[in-house]
């Protein structure tokens, strides 16, 4: 494609998830923009189960073996430095010119505030995933923001200036250019995507 033909800004948004995000490469005019791409970033190595889910012990039980958290999280850090910069250059090296990335959370709730074990250890890991993502993206020197998912209609709207309907419809048909289903995560992480471009 002639680089007069693309799109002049894309942002990438990521629903974050424990071990793994959905990434969603969105450019083109803020009233409209489009899917260029969408695939599913490693946030932790395979060849190491565990890292999946680095706070827990077993099922329901929260991991208290510090070293072992230590090292898992060194697994992860490394699998995301591997696969966040790599999506990131391909898409620089594609001619995107990226503005920013936005990170969709389930939540920003303090874990050391959570008394069951079990709801702690995926607070733990919902917060590492976060944190090792955005760093591993602000270290491509891109600016990231992190949005809470039961605000980011709310948020898109206030931005967009276009009611949370209105846009919940929007989404919907800008999953009519990716291949296969377009579920939750791949819609927040385009709306996420859409707020980097404004």
């Amino acid at each position: 494609m002639p680089e007069d033909a693309r799109p002049a800004h894309a942002a990438i948004g990521f629903r974050v998830k424990s071990g793994w995000a959905t990434a969603v490469l969105v450019a083109g005019p803020i009233e409209s923009p489009q899917v260029l791409d969408r695939q599913v970033v490693d946030l932790c190595d395979p060849a190491v189960p565990e890292s999946r889910q680095p706070y827990h012990a077993a099922m329901g039980t929260l991991q208290t073996d510090e070293a072992k958290v230590r090292r898992l999280r060194k697994v992860i850090c490394r699998a995301t430095n591997r696969s966040v910069p790599g999506l990131i250059k391909a898409y620089r090296d594609a001619g995107r010119r990226l503005r920013s990335a936005g990170l969709v959370v389930g939540s920003d709730i303090d874990p050391a505030k959570i008394t069951n074990p079990h709801i702690r250890a995926h607070a733990l890991e919902g917060r590492l995933f976060r944190t090792v993502l955005e760093e591993a993206v602000r270290a491509c020197s891109l600016p990231c923001t992190v949005i809470v998912e039961q605000n980011v209609y709310k948020r898109a709207a206030e931005r967009l200036g276009r009611s949370e309907e209105d846009l919940k419809r929007a989404v919907a048909l800008l999953g009519r250019s990716a291949d296969g289903p377009w579920r939750a995560d791949e819609k927040t992480a385009s709306l996420a995507a859409w707020l980097g471009l404004a």
